[in-house]
């Protein structure tokens, strides 16, 4: 790590005060997990399922409230991986009400998984608290939000690499069964997932 690097990691690790609470969110499509621990990395409270959408943002906001008021604290600042699109509600929820998000790498969240219980294996709570230990650490970014265009971009791009995967997933199927039960088809077709190809193996399914 470069001194330029080194020096930007001090700010933010200092930025991090007594005062703050100090929250990881793992994300996913549908129901988010939240962990909070206090400025040494103490974990505080229970976890916190709660959904992307508005009234789950609530669920998350009465949480933070309850957290800050039995530990007196004043501060919030809530991290979470860019995972997809599905960060982008929470983040900008987070903005309307005040609250600092930051973002943290995906690769270091994978790689600092045994600094809490000396294994690498995966869970929602887990990852949560790993978050919350990088941010406290100083291993974040600010969020930045970008025109409204450019965000739609950048859900389109993901959208078509989740739909290209399961194509290529398909595929792959495909030529799995025709090994298997059709071997013979690869002699009549260079492409098997050409439309007279897929005739043939409509044909050979009602036939067999």
């Amino acid at each position: 790590m470069n001194f330029k690097a080194q020096d930007k990691q001090n700010q933010r690790i200092e930025n991090i005060t007594v005062s703050h609470l100090v929250i990881g969110v793992d994300i996913a499509q549908e129901v988010h997990v939240a962990r909070a621990v206090s400025f040494r990395g103490i974990a505080l409270g229970t976890p916190l399922e709660f959904g992307n959408h508005r009234e789950g943002f609530k669920l998350f906001e009465r949480w933070i409230q309850d957290l800050l008021n039995t530990h007196k604290l004043s501060n919030v600042i809530v991290g979470m991986e860019p995972t997809g699109h599905y960060w982008f509600s929470l983040a900008r929820w987070l903005a309307t009400q005040g609250i600092e998000a930051v973002l943290v790498n995906p690769h270091l969240v994978k790689k600092n998984k045994e600094n809490r219980d000396n294994t690498p294996s995966k869970s929602d709570r887990k990852d949560a608290i790993v978050i919350a230990d990088m941010i406290k650490n100083g291993y974040y970014s600010p969020v930045r939000f970008h025109p409204e265009a450019f965000e739609e971009l950048r859900i389109l791009m993901a959208n078509r690499e989740t739909v290209t995967k399961r194509l290529n997933a398909a595929v792959n199927q495909i030529h799995r069964w025709v090994d298997i039960v059709f071997p013979e088809l690869r002699q009549v077709f260079k492409i098997l997932t050409c439309t007279s190809s897929d005739s043939s193996l409509c044909l050979e399914k009602l036939v067999g």
